[in-house]
């Protein structure tokens, strides 16, 4: 009797394993898109920043104009991104931790920004703290400014800024668990002992990571900010609203060396963003895992 041999087995080939050519053209593409949407008007800022020599660019930053702008953004930061992280940890720790009536709707509102236009947030708090606005003719009467002035530019900017660093902690610390905690509570450690010397320390990595990012959004916010600040010079002119001033009033080294320092401050963040991925990016990765 003649034993029927099995059929040879097929090769495995992986899905993702492509020819040289195809590799190459797909690499291709992507370094052509980044050159084209990316480094060259990253090079051209930088080039007409210099067009007219060094010491017509470094004069614009004795302007008190630019001064003041890159002071007020500065300060909106300062202001913005601890509020922000107070409010994310807060959420992050009530979502994970806690069954609440409302948890859902509260993790949907957080995500608010996210869906809303800059200007239409901008124009929300016009509607709210504006001299017409709902609760502007009490402002008014107690002489309290929100819009127009600085209070209004770090509202707008919070709004904007509201989901980034809960978003990088909600999904890790549910991921994370309450096992941790517990114990430690079970051991005789306080609640803020708890929190300091147990959960900190696991999240710190995506907590640096969501503040790295809110910082980002902060210091080049244009659109909230345009609508709430009145474009008063050297009062409410952050730097994003300055370089589009010097631009309209024909300043070209001006809004060009300003936008340089906002470009040096956008490629110093992805720096550091790039080695936190690269030396924690497994807990980066779960903390950004949905």
């Amino acid at each position: 009797m003649t034993v029927e041999q099995p059929p040879t087995a097929q090769k495995f080939r992986s899905p993702t394993t492509e020819a040289p050519v195809v590799r190459l053209l797909l690499i291709g593409v992507a370094v052509f898109c980044m050159g084209l949407f990316f480094v060259l008007p990253m090079a051209v800022v930088f080039v007409e920043a210099f067009a007219r020599g060094v010491w017509p660019y470094l004069a614009n930053f004795v302007d008190p104009e630019v001064v003041a702008s890159i002071q007020l953004t500065l300060l909106v930061a300062a202001i913005t991104v601890p509020l922000n992280a107070l409010f994310g940890i807060s959420a992050a720790w009530a979502i994970a931790k806690f069954s609440f009536p409302g948890k859902t709707l509260l993790v949907t509102l957080i995500d608010l920004p996210f869906s809303v236009s800059p200007v239409v947030a901008g124009l929300i708090y016009v509607l709210l703290y504006g001299v017409n606005g709902v609760f502007g003719p009490w402002l008014v009467a107690h002489g309290i400014g929100i819009i127009f002035a600085v209070p209004g530019i770090v509202l707008a900017t919070i709004f904007v800024t509201f989901p980034f660093v809960a978003r990088e902690l909600i999904p890790l610390m549910q991921e994370q668990g309450v096992g941790d905690e517990e114990a430690a509570l079970s051991l005789g450690a306080s609640g803020l002992s708890t929190f300091l010397h147990t959960t900190l320390p696991n999240i710190r990595w995506a907590l640096l990571y969501g503040v790295l990012l809110c910082n980002a959004r902060a210091m080049g916010e244009f659109g909230a900010v345009s609508v709430v600040s009145g474009h008063l010079r050297g009062l409410t002119t952050t730097m994003p609203l300055q370089i589009e001033m010097s631009y309209n009033e024909y300043n070209f080294v001006g809004a060009f060396a300003t936008a340089t320092l906002l470009g040096a401050l956008a490629l110093v963040t992805l720096a550091i963003k790039t080695l936190l991925e690269t030396r924690y990016g497994d807990e980066i990765a779960g903390a950004r895992r949905v």
